[in-house]
């Protein structure tokens, strides 16, 4: 059949594919969940891999396909295959009921005659028609169909989310990342695209991942309290970091380097969630950067703790590590931004952006910035984010925030936070959250807030990531998934089944230069 780019060939081939999961939905999937985050599972799965696609002649019409071969992405498929002409490729995932997902396959160059990734988004116990297009630098291209019958899931998330209010909106073809569904079976990181339509399912062996990083086509995520993962583009772990006595909690980032910066707690200290550690990606050593007890010393003695109990007198929950060394961070626990300059070569604090009366007859209020403006400071705020703007001069930036609006201390019991009018300070009866951004002035030493706007109330957890023209919330207690324009209008809103409490964090991810290019 004649096209006006050239002649579409489409096979149709029908091809029985075994399902079978590397792991089980049964009582022993968490001891060999793992045992698949280990580089000699990793390693042997390769092997097999390798010695099954053997040395094929393996074309457009005579592809390898083999089924989620490392066991960490239960929707996932392994391709291969070469074309003679070099060709960009891309495939759509079709099933009965459901949208369909339609991707650019990530590879290394736009157009190549060696074609081998990852393919996502297989719809669980549906046959799935997949068709792969081949398109030439002529603008000509070829197609040919496969199906697949895929099984179930390992969890019972839903495979929809319901919408229940708005339209969908246009962000692109990326997918809705949710971090913390935690239960107390089975944990997971759930991928969902823009049609509210589940396209991957990574299991995890416990806690949760709390953001998804991606340099040189290695995704960098933590699998555990103890476990960070790098996971190559075909889905395989190439690198476990084990953190010793340090137990990850809520981020962490890239450094100038490209090492992991991540929040941490020491298991040999009495207190939690106040220390900062560095992870080298090669090496896999663990370096301790910051103790804040080194930096708040007589605040933290300031602070009650019961004897035998945690003592999270700090309680970071969010990092952001900038180009000069230097890191902000968020804590919960005193409804505080602080600023941390000279990060790995001698720490030191820049400012605190907090309520003046917390911080009153410390030892800490000269590093107050002043609020200007009328508007009631941050409260147990999450996902603190640095955004630059070419119209600011330098020094100045946003940051931006899931404003809790939940003003409550464990260790300062001294504290009334009623003092603050309009904070929220029930868990069960509080009715607002915001999206809060301020404009930070380090040459003035102030901040300003610019942008609020109300969100459904989440007194703990919960995210808000600015992506340009839209604004993406997780309210978590809520279990809502909200997408809003800038100016605050509700452009649609899904709901989420909580596995237990909450969402801890949704981030929207193109994943570029990971699973398409």
């Amino acid at each position: 059949m004649k096209k006006k780019l050239g002649n579409i060939l489409v096979f149709i081939l029908v091809i029985g594919l075994s399902v079978g999961y590397g792991i089980y939905k049964d009582d022993k999937s968490k001891v060999t969940i793992n045992d698949i985050y280990t580089t000699e599972f990793q390693e042997q799965a390769l092997s097999n891999l390798e010695n099954e696609k053997g040395n094929g002649n393996y074309t457009l019409q005579n592809i390898f396909m083999k089924y989620n071969p490392f066991s960490t992405n239960t929707q996932s498929m392994y391709v291969y295959f070469n074309t003679s002409k070099a060709a960009k490729i891309t495939y759509i995932v079709s099933c009965a009921d459901y949208a369909d997902f339609t991707a650019t396959a990530y590879q290394a160059k736009t157009y190549q005659k060696e074609h081998e990734f990852q393919l996502i988004g297989l719809i669980p116990n549906c046959t799935n028609t997949i068709t792969f297009t081949a398109t030439y630098k002529d603008d000509t291209s070829q197609s040919v169909m496969k199906t697949y019958d895929m099984g179930s899931l390992l969890g019972d998330e839903d495979i929809q989310l319901k919408r229940v209010s708005g339209s969908k909106q246009d962000l692109g073809n990326g997918l809705y990342t949710l971090l913390g569904n935690d239960s107390d079976d089975q944990d997971f990181v759930y991928m969902y695209d823009t049609n509210g339509i589940l396209r991957s399912e990574i299991p995890i062996i416990g806690y949760r991942s709390h953001r998804m990083l991606i340099q040189n086509q290695t995704l960098y995520m933590s699998v555990s309290t103890h476990r960070m993962v790098a996971m190559n583009h075909l889905a395989m772990i190439e690198h476990v970091y084990n953190l010793g006595n340090y137990i990850v909690h809520h981020d962490y980032q890239f450094d100038n380097d490209g090492n992991l910066i991540l929040l941490a707690t020491n298991e040999e200290k009495n207190s939690v969630e106040d220390c900062i550690i560095k992870v080298d990606v090669d090496s896999e050593e663990v370096t301790e950067l910051l103790d804040l007890e080194d930096l708040f010393g007589s605040y933290k003695e300031s602070t009650n703790h019961k004897e035998g109990s945690k003592w999270d007198w700090m309680h970071i929950n969010t990092l952001q590590y900038l180009s000069d060394d230097s890191a902000i961070l968020s804590s919960r626990e005193t409804s505080s931004i602080i600023k941390i300059n000279d990060l790995s070569t001698n720490p030191n604090i820049g400012y605190i952006i907090g309520n003046e009366d917390f911080w009153k007859d410390t030892d800490y209020t000269d590093y107050l910035y002043t609020k200007v403006g009328d508007f009631l400071t941050s409260g147990g705020q999450h996902t603190v984010t640095y955004m630059e703007d070419d119209s600011l001069v330098s020094g100045q930036y946003y940051l931006y925030m899931f404003d809790n609006n939940f003003g409550y201390s464990t260790t300062r019991t001294d504290y009334d936070w009623t003092v603050n009018k309009g904070i929220q300070t029930s868990i069960l009866e509080g009715t607002t959250s915001y999206y809060y951004q301020y404009l930070v002035d380090e040459n003035e030493g102030t901040y300003t807030l610019v942008n609020s706007f109300e969100v459904p109330f989440s007194a703990y957890v919960s995210s808000a990531q600015n992506l340009g023209n839209h604004i993406v919330v997780d309210s978590g207690i809520a279990g809502l998934l909200s997408i809003y324009d800038t100016d605050g209008n509700l452009e649609e809103q899904f709901s989420i089944k909580k596995n237990n409490r909450f969402i801890y964090r949704i981030y929207y991810y193109d994943y570029n230069g990971y699973y398409f290019s």
